[in-house]
This record gives structure tokens, sequence and C-alpha cells, in this order.
């Protein structure tokens, strides 16, 4: 072989296609990949929406984004000549592609039957792990295994949220409140938040999507000055770049809360109709003390499902509104 020859470079494509907690988890077996394996070329398929969440990642050679054509997406793929696939979707579409490519493969265990024991027989038999340490079950066959470190985010620059632009009342710190969630029975209604926000010391940044800028004007019209409504008004980088200038976040179970974590942000997460067991909670390795969990463990109905409902199918979501408002507050105050 010639000596001044490059070396082979090995193509991996990594498919998670949504949504944005479950993409930024994927963050550590991107990372382990890059740096364990010489002169690899990694390749991300995700759905259109959430391609710009992996955009400055420096590790992620070529992004393909996915937007409902199975079989073109198939065949742009095939063009690739990928040398192995991390499916970490792991549902039909992503075994179709895996399929189609005839391209040595890795995937996780998702545990759904368990989890369905668990929703609806309320036992708990599934394993004691988180899912990013799941995903690494992905890896096996390259030989990768978990570096121990946290999740990845990347804020480039120009689209960071210029600090000055917050209101005046921000200036001595403040407690991001994330409000969206694809679910309604995961986000905090909105008389806890207000309750909560009340007894903290410092005042509230609301951030969330268009969906959610109705929500957001309610606590605005209880809480006052004390109390901003940013929804709908900033991309995910600049709600990120909130984050990193934020004491704390209060949220659900959220995408917005696995990005806190990768910005190794204090995080308050009340739980609803999900339970952490299911191996989403935040992933803050050697620092768990930055986060702490709030949910009524006593409530024979939860979980009631392993993704969440619009509304509370008891009509009384005593999983939000039975956790201590002022237990709360006083564990974000320490911030």
């Amino acid at each position: 072989m010639d000596d001044c020859q490059p070396p082979s470079r090995r193509k991996i494509l990594i498919i998670r296609f949504s949504a944005i907690g479950d993409i930024v988890l994927t963050t550590p077996v991107i990372r382990a990949i890059k740096a364990q394996i010489p002169h690899v070329e990694i390749h991300f398929l995700v759905k259109r929406e959430y391609a710009s969440l992996l955009e400055y990642n420096p590790h992620i050679s070529k992004i393909h984004a996915y937007s409902g054509n199975l079989k073109a997406t198939q065949q742009a793929l095939r063009e690739e000549h990928f040398d192995f696939i991390v499916d970490l979707q792991k549902n039909y579409r992503s075994k179709r592609i895996v399929s189609a490519l005839h391209v040595p493969a890795g995937t996780f265990s998702k545990h759904n039957i368990l989890k369905w024991i668990f929703v609806n027989f309320k036992i708990n038999f599934l394993p004691n792990i988180h899912i990013v340490d799941r995903y690494f079950e992905a890896v096996k066959k390259l030989n990768v295994v978990h570096d121990g470190g946290g999740l990845d985010f990347y804020i480039p620059e120009n689209k960071e949220f210029d600090e000055e632009d917050l209101p005046a009342v921000f200036e001595n710190g403040f407690v991001a409140v994330a409000l969206g969630s694809l679910h309604g029975t995961k986000r905090i209604p909105v008389h806890k938040i207000v309750d909560i926000a009340r007894i903290l010391y410092k005042p509230v940044m609301l951030l969330g999507g268009k969906d959610v800028i109705s929500m957001g004007d309610d606590i605005v019209s209880q809480l006052g000055d004390k109390a901003y409504n940013g929804c709908g008004k900033f991309t995910i980088f600049q709600s990120a770049s909130i984050l990193k200038q934020a004491d704390c976040l209060l949220t659900g179970d959220t995408g917005m809360m696995h990005i806190a974590a990768a910005l190794q942000i204090p995080i308050a997460s009340l739980w609803g109709n999900t339970v952490p067991e299911f191996g989403m909670y935040p992933y803050m390795p050697q620092q768990e003390d930055k986060f702490r969990i709030f949910e009524v463990c006593t409530l024979p109905c939860r979980p009631c499902s392993k993704l969440g409902y619009e509304k509370c199918p008891k009509k009384h979501f005593n999983c939000m509104n039975h956790i201590s408002t002022l237990e709360v507050a006083e564990w974000i105050n320490k911030f």
C-alpha cells in the first residue's frame, strides 16, 4: 500500500427521527463514535423539522432530512454506501431503511412490553438504566463505549440571545419555565406555575412555542412584572441561550429539560402521567445534585401512558396537582 494514500474512511449512519429531547439524548453516542473510530464520517437521518438541532454539531459530517418519502430516502441513502447503521429510532420506518440498505446495523432495547406492563398493570419490571446508556447497546458491534460524559447541545454565536435584551427585572437572575410539550399531561398546570412563582425569589421567563402563548399570557396576567412571556418569540437556539443565563429551569418531562441537562443548568423536573423509570429523566452524570425530580409516587393511576394525553383521562390530573408547591419553590430558591 502506498504510504501516501489516506487511510480508509468509515461511514456510519445514525437514525433518530424525532423529537427534540430524544435527539439531544443521542449526542453522547455521536461524540463517542467520533472520538473512538479513526477517520469516521458520521451521517444522521432526522425529520426535516428537527434537522437544525444537529446542524452545528461538529462531530456530524452530513444531515439527511426525512420529509416523509421513505422510498426517496432509501435511494438517497443507498448512494452513500454506509459501512454501519446505528438505529436509535427502532420503529417501522427505521427498520425498513436498515433492511433496504443491506448494511450491518446495531440497535437497542426499547422495553416496550415492559412499559406496557407498567402502564396497564402498574408493575415495574424495567431495568434501572437511563436511555442514554441503553443507546450504547447499538454501538457494541463497533466496540464503541460510553465516555462517561453528559449530553451536548451546540449554540452558534450568531444565534445566541443577547442578555442585554432581557427585561431589566431579569438583570439579577431569573428562573426559566418550560411550558410546552407535545402532550398536555406532561405540562405543568398554570395554577401550579403561578403558585410556585409567587414563592420564588427571582422572576420567571416563560419559554415555549406558539402553541402555549395563551398559557403564558394567563400566567403573566396573574404574576405581573414577575413574569415575562417569551413563548413563540424565540428560536430553539435563543431559548437555549436564555437557559444558559438562568439560575434554574422549572419544567415537566420536556425536550427543554434535556437541553438544560446538556447545558448543565439546575433543573426542577415535575412529572405528570409519565415516570422517570421509563429512563428519560435528566441525564447529568456525576452532577445529579443539579436536578431534582418531583412526582406523586402513590397514585394508583400512574403511569397512565408511556407518552401522554391531551388531558388527564381521570379528569383530576392529581399527578401534577398534588406535587408540593412549597417543596418545589424551596428547592429552586437554593439556586
